[in-house]
């Protein structure tokens, strides 16, 4: 049984300590509020988690669908006394003040990043589902749904390729079957694919049309603004028919990054090369490319040897990330504080010398 959802000598050898104790392997695949779905070698059973495991688990980890966990499994249910450390992680910063950490997905071996080729397509958007994949560790797909619905397919998919940067870019139709093969073709046996998007770009649709049956409920888009509704409520794991898994999980209006420095600079890689090189000619050799005088990164956003659009959205991604770790740290805070302090000071010296010389 779970060697259907990717059990393997490796975990097999990982598991030997849990094994002793007498608990057995099982992957976790449904997760609803404080409830859990899990396949063991005895079919799947409901969920919860051990006492013990539950009062010391640190904060993103309690099981989240994909896991590997050691259970204790009887009469039908199972208790979990342990996650097995993860291969890749999914994370996000929860939308709200606090902010916290939640753990969307583990163990996925290939990132669905789905889009619709609708009046919604947006690559800022995109760019940043890239760096949450890469920062995942697992290899990002961006797939384009309803291109049946696109009056001009090509321009669409070349605006995608841009900001894409070597990621397979696949525009498909779950309504004609356009595509499909070549999705199929990426989803090996065994292998584990998280399809993750907005509400209404039709995930679960796209589900339904890999697995050849109506397994996920669906709904319409609004007209109004070519926007969807939340479909799915929960992430569940489905397998396949061609022996691949698949977890759909609920759109995100939000998708607020969580420590994913190397995920942005991997998803700009682009950008960051390019500003590397500018940033030589810089006056300065700490020039942050933002007010500081003789830049010859601003001279090449204004000239548009540099792309605007994304510069100004790594630039808000980097922002993003700082802030959120100077909310943690109270010494990057006070760096930040005078680093900008510097940054002034050195705008009003070079206007008092520009006023001097006139």
């Amino acid at each position: 049984m779970i060697t259907t959802y990717g059990w393997s000598q490796a975990l097999q050898r990982q598991f030997e300590p849990y094994s002793a104790d007498g608990l057995v392997p099982a992957r976790v695949t449904a997760q609803h509020r404080g409830l859990w779905r899990v396949a063991t070698d005895a079919g799947e059973m409901d969920a919860r988690l051990a006492g013990r495991f539950a009062h010391a688990a640190v904060e993103g980890g309690y099981p989240v669908v994909g896991d590997w966990v050691a259970a204790e499994a009887a009469d039908g249910l199972a208790l979990v006394h342990a996650v097995l450390p993860r291969r890749t992680v999914f994370q996000r910063r929860e939308a709200g003040p606090a902010g916290a950490l939640q753990v969307l997905a583990a163990n996925v071996d290939t990132a669905l990043l789905a889009a619709s080729l609708n009046a919604d397509l947006n690559l800022r958007r995109l760019e940043r589902y890239l760096a949450l994949a890469y920062e995942s560790g697992a290899e990002p797909v961006i797939v384009l749904t309803k291109a049946d619905l696109c009056e001009n397919l090509e321009a669409a998919v070349e605006a995608v390729r841009a900001i894409a940067h070597g990621v397979s870019v696949l525009p498909l139709s779950a309504a004609t079957g356009e595509g499909l093969t070549a999705l199929e073709a990426l989803l090996e046996p065994g292998a584990t694919a998280v399809l993750l998007g907005s509400s209404g770009v039709g995930k679960s649709t796209l589900v339904n049309a890999l697995a050849g049956s109506q397994l996920m409920a669906t709904k319409a888009i609004r007209e109004d603004d070519a926007r969807g509704r939340h479909t799915t409520t929960h992430r569940e794991l489905i397998a396949l028919p061609s022996g691949a898994l698949i977890l759909d999980t609920p759109g995100m209006r939000e998708l607020g990054l969580w420590d994913a420095g190397a995920g942005v600079d991997q998803a700009f890689a682009d950008v960051t090369a390019e500003v590397t090189a500018l940033a030589e000619g810089c006056r300065f050799r700490d020039c942050a490319h933002e007010a500081e005088p003789g830049c010859a990164v601003r001279a090449a956003l204004e000239d548009g040897r540099l792309d605007e659009d994304r510069w100004r959205s790594f630039q808000k991604l980097k922002r993003e990330l700082a802030f959120e770790a100077r909310k943690q740290d109270p010494e990057l805070r006070e760096a930040e504080r005078k680093r900008w302090i510097a940054v002034h000071k050195s705008a009003r010296q070079h206007m008092k010398d520009k006023r001097r010389f006139e």
